[in-house]
């Protein structure tokens, strides 16, 4: 059942789509390969709910820096490396939609090396930002909302 009242906004590299929100589903969710792999050739997502968003990033390039006050994000790398900051202050932030705060950077952060294999828990309220990414870096996003 979709709730269209609410609305998340949800980029991943150059891509950014308004998804309507909906109930979880009571029922088991399972995405074919196919579909799995379009996300990935895209960064698109696969499943949005009022409870956590599933997604298939992919980027090729740093990004800006993000600022969650409700989501927490959940990474798996699947390929590829990246250099990730967490932490810090955002530089000259701006909301860019509810709870979603984006920045031109970090200063203060901690960097950290990412790659295959990879599992990073990023809480909600955290700043974070992909400064420099190897080739193409494709990692699962699972969105916690709180």
């Amino acid at each position: 059942m979709k709730i269209p009242i609410l609305l998340a906004v949800f980029s991943f590299g150059f891509a950014c789509l308004a998804l309507a929100v909906e109930v979880p589903p009571t029922g088991v969710v399972q995405f074919d390969h196919a579909k799995v792999e379009g996300a990935f050739a895209q960064g698109l997502p696969l499943l949005a709910n009022s409870s956590y968003k599933v997604s298939a990033g992919r980027r090729v390039t740093g990004g800006t820096a993000e600022l969650h006050e409700h989501d927490t994000d959940l990474f798996y790398v699947v390929e590829g490396s990246a250099t990730f900051v967490t932490g810090g202050t955002l530089v000259e932030p701006k909301e860019s939609g509810p709870g979603e705060i984006r920045a031109k950077g970090i200063t203060g952060g901690a960097e950290r090396h990412l790659a295959k294999g990879d599992v990073i828990v990023i809480p909600k309220g955290v700043p974070h930002q992909f400064t420099a990414v190897e080739g193409t870096f494709l990692y699962y996003v699972v969105k916690v909302t709180q």
